[in-house]
């Protein structure tokens, strides 16, 4: 069960690191770094929110189209 979860949260992380560059940051402050960060999770959230709930696909298919 635990490594259900773990296979979750590190393709989670993958994610963010390909689809939203999280390593690429260019902030000027420690702020606008939390800002960025916090912004780029928000968007993977809201992806996999209405890919369950509005599209009925698997979580984490975020490079499937919209339409």
């Amino acid at each position: 069960e635990s490594k259900r979860y773990f296979d979750y949260v590190e393709s989670s992380i993958s994610q963010l690191c390909d689809q939203f560059k999280i390593r690429n940051n260019y902030a000027k402050s420690f702020n606008g770094f939390k800002t960025r960060i916090l912004s780029k999770i928000t968007a993977l959230t809201f992806i996999q929110f209405v890919n369950v709930f509005v599209f009925n696909r698997k979580m984490n298919k975020i490079k499937v189209s919209l339409i």
